[in-house]
């Protein structure tokens, strides 16, 4: 359904169509569409992705990953690598906008001087290394906003947000303005398939696909994807853990033991309502 688009979201928009943002226009497609966010360089996570994906037969056209491919685990250049040549799409993700413009950190969104904020200056560095020009090249090239269809019901895909790309968005939020900004850019759409937040969860016109690189905060090491089929399911996905686990060896990163205990080193970008520990 179209909604009414106010002024400033139709100017800003068009605005960032114009100078940046690229739209791929996927089409209609047929049979299961698989929904992935956040590989995080878990190359192992990764791997058992697209397995799953063959055991159910989908196809890497049926398969769209909703970016930051790049970010807290061991082994990005070979994440990348393999995501490539699978051939699924990819939507940008903000860890792709900064590796791609030679930016000095992730842009993930956290706030400044906070725990995760601190953390992430050692894992983008690490990462920064390792990606070779071609992979950046590769980043910078990637659109920022997709849409298709699926028995007649239209999709928008963004990362995080469509007025920011790291916007942190949760279940619950007011994502109206997300929304039309979305429109304005693609035209209508039924509804939003993201990212981002780390976070998988499904509401009536929003999607978040979860992230298969992080577990999701909830004590359990699986990772999280998303099926639509006549409907949206979301799915756990089992992987070789404690080999991504050890392909963190030898730096200072508490992501190793996340991977392994499904807890989150720090719940900073969490709103309260979501905190494990919440304030007494």
């Amino acid at each position: 359904m179209l909604r009414a688009i106010p002024r400033d979201i139709v100017r800003r928009a068009k605005d960032v169509e114009r100078h940046r943002v690229k739209l791929l226009d996927i089409g209609p497609l047929d049979g299961p569409v698989l929904l992935f966010g956040g590989p995080y360089s878990n190359l192992h996570a990764l791997k058992a992705l697209i397995a799953e994906a063959q055991r159910r037969n989908i196809a890497p056209h049926n398969v769209i990953c909703t970016g930051d491919v790049v970010a807290y685990c061991g082994n990005p250049a070979e994440t990348v690598s393999l995501i490539r040549k699978w051939g699924c799409h990819v939507i940008a993700g903000n860890c792709e906008e900064q590796l791609a413009a030679g930016a000095d950190d992730c842009g993930c969104g956290f706030e400044e001087g906070g725990v995760c904020d601190a953390l992430s200056a050692e894992w983008f560095d690490f990462s920064n290394r390792l990606i070779n020009d071609a992979a950046r090249t590769w980043m910078g090239a990637l659109p920022q906003f997709a849409a298709f269809s699926v028995a007649g019901t239209r999709y928008g895909v963004v990362h995080g947000g469509a007025t920011e790309t790291s916007q942190f968005i949760w279940p619950g939020d007011d994502k109206s303005a997300e929304i039309a900004t979305l429109e304005a850019a693609l035209g209508p759409i039924d509804v939003v398939i993201a990212g981002h937040c780390g976070l998988g969860f499904i509401e009536d016109d929003w999607i978040n696909a979860g992230v298969i690189g992080l577990p999701p905060n909830e004590g359990r090491s699986e990772t999280e994807f998303c099926i639509l089929d006549g409907g949206a399911t979301l799915y756990r996905l089992n992987y070789d853990v404690a080999g991504a686990s050890a392909a963190m060896a030898g730096r200072a990163t508490p992501y190793a033991e996340a991977l392994m205990t499904g807890w989150w080193p720090s719940e900073d970008v969490l709103p309260d309502r979501l905190k494990r520990l919440k304030a007494a």
